[in-house]
């Protein structure tokens, strides 16, 4: 797939580093259990690198919060899950995602989802699992799916499990354990995809320019961020936006020619991104002490894999595994539909998500990249901070 403008807009957002594009590849292996599993046999995930896990997203990491939720964006039903031994589980996947992958390498299963119930009491000690599917920066954005945590509900989600630590340790074992902890963000593609892209729904378009919208994304984002660090979490993995105008469900609109990416798209994100990345740099300039902000270049990532899919051992970059329509893009999975059969050969699982074979690569990326991929440190050296 020739990704003139992932390129371009990858050396934009990281214009400051002159390293090179480090490649390093991953296991795509299914995990057992709930997280735990995955990359076990590797001695980076031998002990508990953190306290905990706390995941705040979209569907990219959603594990089945909005199993529990009056929504349509739903993933608990063949095929998915269908490389997993665990079958469907609302993981928007074939298998595992990027939350399962990093929590592998970090020697934490993956924390279970908010709204399911069971979570509660020791389960949420190690972290707990906060995305929703459809959710976005922004308030209404994916509001046309029905039920699902914004960032800033999943905030107040935070706080609720904060209300039932305070009862299990004391004040001061739990602002050490919360300094341990590990936060991953991953937001924006649902404010472009299901808000600022759909202008028949959103007005969102026509009130602001790209760069205006980033703005108002940022503005939204960085006081959550300030929110999640005066509740006392001082790690930090804030993702930037993969290239939408490459997912099948954008070039399903028929919007590119055969074998490109829509740039249009693409370019739209970068000032989204470049903000983000600078976002990173003024929290992590003093003033918010005994904290470490991380910027994950999900953009540069993926569009190296795109660029190079033969590098990672795919085939398939430019339509779903599963799915209906142009590129298998325009509908996804449905229920009890067979997928693809060569499924770690093609990039994109759905009209959206990826496969988990990429995840596992984008993963260990934000483990054990350079600053090309993670920025300033990668998450690997994050947890080897100690800030007590």
């Amino acid at each position: 797939m020739d990704t003139t403008a992932v390129g371009k807009w990858f050396w934009l957002v990281m214009m400051m580093s002159l390293m090179g594009v480090h490649t390093l590849m991953c296991s795509a292996t299914s995990a057992d259990g709930d997280g735990v599993g995955v990359g076990t046999n590797n001695k980076a995930a031998a002990a508990a690198q953190a306290t905990a896990l706390f995941v705040f997203g979209d569907s990219l990491v959603d594990n089945g919060n909005n199993n529990f939720l009056n929504s349509i964006a739903k993933s608990n039903y063949y095929p998915y899950g269908v490389d997993s031994n665990r079958g469907p589980t609302g993981r928007f996947s074939n298998g595992d995602t990027f939350v399962d992958y990093l929590g592998a390498w970090l020697g934490i299963a993956a924390p279970p989802p908010f709204s399911d119930p069971s979570t509660t009491g020791t389960r949420i000690l190690g972290g707990v699992n906060y995305a929703s599917a459809a959710a976005g920066i922004l308030d209404e954005t994916g509001q046309h799916y029905g039920d699902r945590y914004s960032l800033s509900q999943q905030v107040l989600n935070f706080e609720s499990t904060l209300s039932q630590l305070r009862t299990m340790m004391s004040g001061a074992n739990l602002s050490k354990y919360l300094s341990k902890a590990i936060a991953l963000l991953v937001f924006g593609s649902n404010d472009y995809i299901n808000n600022y892209l759909l202008p028949a729904m959103y007005p969102s378009s026509f009130n602001y320019n790209p760069s205006q919208f980033a703005n108002l994304l940022l503005n939204h984002y960085a006081r959550q961020l300030v929110a999640l660090y005066s509740l006392g979490l001082r790690k930090f993995v804030v993702a930037g936006t993969g290239p939408l105008g490459c997912i099948p469900n954008v070039l399903a609109t028929g919007q590119a020619p055969p074998g490109r990416c829509v740039d249009y798209v693409n370019q739209i994100l970068g000032p989204f991104n470049q903000g983000l990345l600078s976002l990173v740099n003024i929290m992590n300039n003093g003033t918010h002490p005994g904290s470490m902000f991380v910027f994950g270049n999900t953009y540069g990532a993926f569009g190296d894999i795109l660029n190079n899919p033969e590098r990672y051992g795919f085939k398939v970059v430019d339509r779903g595994c599963c799915g209906i329509g142009r590129n298998q893009g325009v509908v996804t999975c449905m229920p009890w539909v067979p997928p693809c059969s060569n499924r770690n050969q093609y990039v994109f699982w759905d009209a959206f998500h990826p496969t988990q074979a990429v995840d596992a690569i984008l993963a260990h990326r934000a483990y054990a990249g350079p600053p090309t991929d993670v920025h300033p440190i990668n998450v690997q050296q994050l947890a080897l901070i100690n800030f007590s």
